[in-house]
């Protein structure tokens, strides 16, 4: 096995125990899991990106900010340029709602290249997400917000990857309506 399937597996074995028992909000409450999968697939399969520091950030994209994994842990464990693009993506859970998505709306163009592309891979799969299933307690218009303040943090990272800048935008197209 090559290094890069290596650092891939272990970054998707730590995702799934740090993640177990987490739900999504969708109405079959599924694996967390999936989410990080799904980012992974987005960049990989979609986009063509297979750098290792990017899928593997990926996929540990929440970890700091939902479970109880420190910053300190991702480095020991996979290096300081995946720690470093999985801090530059995660909120800081001591700040209230609004003030965290305003700052990813603020930081977006300030992000390095790598967080990025996990950036928009995390609101594609969002929104996919929110048309497929969207979480149980959310009215459309909470739907809507949701796509709307998405686009405004893709705004920051835009000429990142414009093929997966297309996928988003078609995704956005598709916001949900009022009627």
């Amino acid at each position: 096995m090559d290094g890069t399937t290596s650092i891939l597996l272990r970054a998707l074995a730590f995702a799934a125990e740090r993640h177990s028992g987490q739900r999504r909000k969708d109405a079959a409450a599924s694996p967390y899991i999936n989410h990080p999968i799904a980012l992974a697939d987005v960049l990989a399969n979609e986009g063509r990106v297979l750098d290792v520091v990017v899928l593997s950030a990926a996929m540990l994209h929440d970890t700091i900010e939902d479970t109880a994994t420190t910053a300190d842990e991702i480095e020991l464990r996979f290096g300081p340029r995946i720690a470093a693009v999985v801090v530059e993506v995660s909120d800081d859970r001591s700040l209230d709602k609004a003030t965290r998505k305003l700052r990813q709306i603020e930081h977006a163009p300030h992000l390095s290249p790598e967080a990025k592309l996990v950036k928009l891979a995390d609101k594609i799969c969002n929104l996919r997400d929110i048309l497929a299933s969207p979480p149980v307690h959310w009215p459309l218009q909470r739907q809507q917000a949701y796509f709307d303040w998405s686009a405004q943090v893709i705004a920051g990272v835009r000429g990142v990857h414009p093929q997966l800048e297309t996928v988003f935008d078609a995704l956005y197209a598709r916001r949900p309506d009022l009627g």
